[in-house]
């Protein structure tokens, strides 16, 4: 019964399916096999990204009896005991409990309606569903483990993900102009070398690192925290546009999903994990760039630090990567194109300071999971239980806990039927 709906929802879809999956990069089994694209198409609908539970889930049942499963409501426990039968000797399978939990997350979003509405909505932008064995496929993001993405969504040049070697430049959205001219002589001058330019679109050193790719004619590809069908920032969606001209826009979550604060984060890993190296050009000590040059250390990747003026709170973060992280100090393209020509300088693998850092003093002290609430409720319209377990992928329990929480704190406060978010004086 439960493969029996998968195949009625490949059907359902098949015409936005064909739309999303036709071309040359999809050269993979599942390009011919639209119930296994549905599958890793669906679990990324359901899930959030770099969901660990879910990914090894994925790997010891396969993508489309995960997606069957959940489409009939299987329970946790249930799907414990296909673990169990399946799973071989030495695989880190997950527990009954972080089943019982998982399904817990991803139950609330299972909604074959608006799954196919995402598909079609891919679709009308022209976007690309992009799966493991693809050829176009970043294979560096299998680095990532069981946090690497079930499939890929891309405007653009899928072939821009993997037909050169790249390296990722980022920095702090507030850029001094001391930083602005640093990216654009590392743009350019990685370009000229033949190397692509990732970064993640935002404003300050992301956008003029891809400005200055695209002014020098070089491919450049921005992974977003939200759906591609949605050019986030608002501010940049005429350079988005430029991007997916010649380059690529990515990410792994459905068209309609919205970014968000977490997914920013989780986002920053693709960064990592998809460049032959990191490299942070400007960045101040709460940066959100210290975050993916923290993915990029766990990952054991070549990771690079610009140095600024000593006085410049704009640098500090550099500074602090380049003194405490083993960060390798790099100054032009030429020093930036050996981290990856020549190997580059590893670090450590410590996470450097504010790879999980939290823009606002105010969320000092606050767990993972009340971030996420708090970043999930509205200051006007009130959020139900049931909407904020939907928008954050977590359990109802979760939820409760971090809203007594947040209560507590003077951070949220109960409105009519639902919550809301309340600044602090």
């Amino acid at each position: 019964m439960s493969a029996d709906t998968l195949r009625a929802l490949a059907r359902d879809v098949a015409d936005a399916l064909a739309a999303v999956r036709t071309g040359p990069d999809a050269t993979s089994a599942s390009a011919t096999d639209p119930e296994e694209a549905v599958a890793a198409a669906l679990l990324g609908y359901l899930s959030e990204p770099g969901d660990g539970v879910l990914g090894r889930l994925v790997g010891v049942l396969g993508a489309r009896s995960v997606a069957a499963a959940l489409l009939a409501g299987r329970s946790g426990a249930a799907l414990a005991e296909e673990v169990a039968a399946h799973a071989p000797v030495g695989v880190d399978a997950p527990s009954a409990r972080e089943l019982a939990a998982g399904v817990a997350r991803w139950r609330p979003r299972v909604d074959e309606t608006a799954f196919a509405r995402s598909v079609v909505q891919a679709a009308r932008v022209r976007a690309r569903l992009l799966l493991p064995g693809d050829d176009a496929w970043p294979d560096a993001v299998a680095d990532l483990g069981a946090h690497a993405p079930l499939a890929l969504w891309v405007r653009g040049r899928p072939a821009a993900l993997a037909e050169s070697p790249s390296i990722a430049l980022v920095g702090a959205r507030a850029a001094t102009g001391y930083g602005e001219h640093v990216a654009i002589e590392a743009s350019a001058g990685l370009v000229d070398r033949g190397f692509a330019v990732v970064s993640g679109g935002a404003y300050g050193i992301d956008g003029t690192a891809h400005r200055a790719a695209l002014a020098a004619g070089g491919t450049t590809v921005a992974f977003l925290a939200g759906g591609v069908d949605r050019f986030y920032p608002a501010g940049h969606e005429t350079l988005l546009g430029r991007i997916a001209e010649t380059g690529a826009v990515v990410s792994e979550l459905a068209c309609g999903a919205a970014p968000t604060r977490w997914r920013f984060l989780q986002r920053n890993r693709l960064i990592a994990a998809a460049s032959g190296a990191t490299v942070v050009l400007e960045a101040g000590m709460r940066s959100g760039s210290l975050n993916t040059a923290g993915h990029a250390a766990a990952l054991g990747r070549p990771l690079g630090a610009v140095p600024g003026p000593v006085t410049s709170p704009a640098s500090a973060g550099c500074h602090r990567l380049l003194r405490e992280f083993d960060a390798v100090c790099v100054t032009d393209a030429a020093q930036m194109a050996e981290l990856v020509t020549i190997g580059g300088v590893g670090v450590d693998g410590g996470t450097p300071p504010g790879a999980a850092s939290r823009p606002d003093h105010v969320l000092e002290g606050l767990t993972s999971a009340e971030r996420r609430v708090l970043d999930a409720l509205g200051v006007r319209r009130a959020r139900t239980i049931d909407e904020l377990v939907r928008s954050t992928g977590s359990t109802p329990g979760a939820v409760l806990g971090a809203l007594g929480a947040l209560d507590a704190t003077g951070l949220a406060a109960r409105s009519g039927e639902g919550w809301v978010r309340r600044p602090p004086d």
